[in-house]
């Protein structure tokens, strides 16, 4: 009998959970309400306090954090070109420009030794990503961007869970985005949040968030600013509740099973690691490149064909057709392409068992073979 499919992701959501959404069904009210309070206020509290309002989705988040910030035509914003695709359709989205700077080829984030270098007069704002939940170093981030004066907004959305310095990502800088997409450590089906600094009013942020309204305690209501329609639902919002309690042990298992990873990847299979970081990374992915001469495509059939399933997180976005015909092109930024054109997410989630990885990695080493003889 062949083993069961094993996805590269699959969210773990209990059975409490699932009466709990059953109540809010039957409860009548089911769009945003008192759920979704009472998740902003438990995201407020994980992340030391600060103000927070949740959304229905990552993207929107950082739509509407470049708004707050004031970013349009004639801007430009500083980020990484891997990284899924809404980090830069978003700039675009509020009228600016995306400047790319290739990443560092350990920790595959942006390589901050050359953001500087891609600030000019019309530089509004940074948005650094956190690839697979490895946080970018935040020291070293808010230095440059405070000696230039610039917002950033931080694309957190595979880090919740993960921290710098012993503090939780969101509990400190500027503008902080979350997506509880189905895939995150941490997740409400679809969804995210949005942590403000404090210089920004919660109240713009809120009708940025749905329509642009303005309510008065008389019933009228009034528009002043043009929003969209970005709200959480009480439905997903318990779901959130739910996952929260188990936050700290998905972490930790995360993080275990990533160990196990190291441990059973042989080195002669010539993979290039992700870095072994087990104290900021919430290990959101395990991602590894694989060696020359093996075709992607062929390997992740392999793979499939075996019972594995593995993804693709990212390709280089500036390579997107999209992008080309703003300008970009093939080699503006090698290091995102080589390892946007190699890299392979392999399955790791809590509901794995150890016995899981060590049957991911024997699968990989046939497939990897069987990959390099057919090249041959």
């Amino acid at each position: 009998m062949s083993e069961p499919f094993l996805p590269f992701t699959r969210p773990s959501i209990d059975e409490e959970t699932i009466a709990e959404v059953a109540n809010v069904l039957r409860s009548g009210w089911i769009t945003s309400g008192p759920k979704v309070q009472a998740f902003e206020a438990a995201l407020s509290e994980y992340c030391g306090d600060r103000p927070l309002r949740a959304f229905n989705s990552g993207t929107a988040t950082l739509e509407v954090a470049l708004r707050l910030a004031k970013v349009g035509a004639g801007d430009t914003v500083i980020t990484t070109p891997l990284t899924w695709v809404a980090t830069a359709n978003v700039i675009l989205e509020v009228g600016a420009t995306p400047v790319f700077v290739d990443v560092d080829p350990a920790t595959r984030n942006i390589d901050l030794d050359k953001l500087e270098a891609a600030i000019t007069p019309k530089t509004k704002g940074i948005i650094p990503v956190d690839l697979a939940g490895l946080p970018v170093d935040r020291d070293r981030l808010y230095a440059i961007a405070n000696k230039h004066s610039l917002r950033v907004i931080e694309d957190a959305a595979q880090a919740f869970g993960a921290s710098w310095n012993g503090k939780p990502i969101g509990s400190t800088g500027d503008f902080v985005s979350f997506s509880f997409h189905a895939n995150k450590n941490l997740t409400t089906c679809e969804g995210g949040a949005l942590v403000l600094p404090a210089d920004i009013d919660t109240g713009l942020c809120e009708r940025l968030r749905l329509q642009g309204v303005r309510r008065f305690p008389d019933g009228g209501m009034d528009v002043d600013v043009l929003g969209g329609k970005f709200n959480l639902t009480d439905i997903a919002a318990t779901i959130g509740l739910g996952q929260m309690k188990h936050l700290a042990a998905f972490t930790a298992r995360r993080r275990e099973l990533a160990r196990r990873y190291f441990a059973c990847l042989d080195p002669a299979l010539g993979l290039e690691l992700p870095v072994a970081d087990f104290s900021n990374s919430n290990w959101h992915m395990f991602q590894v490149l694989l060696p020359a001469g093996v075709d992607r495509g062929n390997f992740i059939a392999a793979m499939k064909q075996r019972g594995i399933g593995v993804g693709v997180h990212y390709p280089a976005l500036h390579l997107f057709t999209l992008y080309r015909a703003m300008g970009f092109k093939e080699g503006n930024f090698p290091q995102a392409e080589r390892i946007g054109g190699t890299i392979v997410t392999l399955p790791l989630f809590p509901a794995m068992q150890d016995s899981d990885v060590d049957r991911v990695c024997a699968v990989l080493a046939e497939s990897l073979a069987s990959n390099l003889r057919s090249a041959s």
